[in-house]
């Protein structure tokens, strides 16, 4: 790609054309949004909602410059099942667990403060300095483990209607692998669509919630609120220890996503603005979010490859999509209809997008080269895998420190474990990162 084919100022399309590309990066994003509310109990209003303030708080943190969408991230529902599962009505349909789901909002908000933190360090020390205690044999396995211990879930729900399980999987693999043009930027929301419109067909859709959903109402729903949950109760403890160590893994995706923007665009935006304000702006984003009953957020590869088909860089295309996901918001029949997809179709999608989470982790891995002929390297590994899975499948590690029950999920132990052998173990052989302040073509990417 040549980058000076690109248009880094949209507005010499005209008003209508401008408008048309926000609604298409809208879509992008929409697909994989929704379905972490869909997988977790949130509202998908909020989720709208927050995604499309968190990215307008983004672009306002990086002075405007990087054409980035904020969307869900896929790599806490892991936290969010071990803090608040979902429940299960009379009817056998699944339900939130409003009870829970407060605590792991805050999680997810103190999450979002460890970005804070490392902009903060990235600042005073510079990028190389700090992410020599996260290199990719820590957070490679790390990611790997994120798409593994969720793959149970992606099963049980493919079970209660395999057909349309693997129709939703078909249309997925399908245009990733065969699709052209916009068909393969929107694989999972062509494959929620279609396999929605069988279910339809076959009366596997329960319409009876929206029929009785409003049109529009406020997208706020204080049950989720992680404002609530400061309690200190074990619970409170419980929901911190697990979910914050998350924040390790994405924080270094966030990294890997701007390096694929900048190569993307031709502009060095790890130099200008800089990794401590993207990382502001998504920590601060997600903060927000739990705080308030969202997700957290994460900056989303879907609308990187719209930028890379459509070559419009202007990152105020993305601040209109930002809006429009913030208008969509304010409509509880659109919630309705979301919560109506059957379980079997989110099971379908979520089988290739968790696989796919654990097949970015290995990407990782063999991209940086990572020496498994080390012995050091070699054990960092296997202690992360077998503290993620193996701690896991026995509902995690709990313990009491002054009468109050902690429980570390296993993902948590896996993180922290991780970091501290490659702090202690000799013989790092890392190096990020070849040349920061010029090289848009570095490859970080997690």
């Amino acid at each position: 790609m040549n980058p000076n084919q690109g248009i880094y100022d949209a507005r010499q399309l005209g008003r209508p054309k401008m408008l048309i590309l926000g609604v298409q990066h809208m879509f992008a994003m929409f697909g994989a949004t929704v379905l972490v509310p869909a997988l977790t109990g949130l509202s998908v209003s909020a989720t709208l909602l927050f995604a499309g303030l968190g990215t307008l708080l983004f672009h306002f943190l990086t002075k405007g410059m990087v054409p980035a969408f904020l969307g869900s991230s896929f790599a806490f529902i892991g936290g969010y099942q071990a803090i608040a599962p979902m429940l299960t009505d009379s009817n056998g349909n699944a339900v939130a667990n409003t009870e829970m789901l407060p605590y792991a909002c805050f999680g997810v908000m103190l999450a979002g403060l460890m970005y804070v933190l490392l902009s903060a360090l990235f600042r005073i020390f510079g990028t190389k300095r700090v992410m020599r205690y996260f290199p990719p044999i820590v957070t490679g396995p790390i990611i790997i483990c994120i798409g593994l211990t969720l793959s149970s879930t992606a099963i049980s729900n493919c079970r209660t209607n395999w057909a349309i399980a693997l129709i939703a999987i078909a249309i997925v693999v399908g245009c990733n692998i065969w699709g052209k043009g916009m068909v393969k930027i929107l694989p999972i929301l062509l494959g929620v669509i279609v396999s929605y419109v069988v279910a339809l067909v076959t009366g596997a859709v329960d319409f009876s919630g929206v029929a009785s959903a409003a049109w529009f109402g406020i997208p706020l729903n204080p049950k989720a609120m992680g404002l609530f949950a400061i309690d200190g109760s074990p619970a409170f403890i419980s929901a911190v220890l697990t979910i914050v160590p998350i924040a390790l893994a994405t924080m270094m995706e966030h990294i890997g996503d701007i390096a694929s923007i900048s190569a993307t665009v031709g502009k060095n935006y790890i130099r200008d603005p800089g990794l401590n304000r993207t990382l502001l702006g998504d920590g601060l984003a997600t903060s927000m979010a739990g705080l308030f009953g969202g997700p957290a957020n994460t900056t989303y590869g879907e609308n990187t490859g719209v930028l890379a088909l459509t070559k419009i860089y202007d990152p105020l295309v993305i601040r209109i999509a930002a809006v429009f996901a913030i208008v969509l918001s304010f409509s509880p029949k659109f919630d309705a209809v979301i919560n109506s997809i059957p379980a079997g179709i989110i099971g379908g999608i979520s089988f290739v997008l968790y696989g796919m989470i654990s097949a970015i982790g290995v990407r990782n891995v063999v991209e940086n080269q990572v020496d498994f002929t080390n012995s050091r390297n070699l054990i960092i590994a296997a202690v992360i895998l077998v503290c993620a899975l193996g701690f896991n499948s026995v509902g995690g590690l709990s313990f009491v420190v002054a009468g109050v029950t902690i429980n570390l999920s296993g993902l948590a132990i896996a993180a922290i474990a991780g970091i501290l052998l490659n702090a202690i173990l000799p013989g790092k052989d890392y190096e990020f990162g070849s040349d920061l302040q010029g090289d848009t073509s570095v490859n970080f990417k997690v």
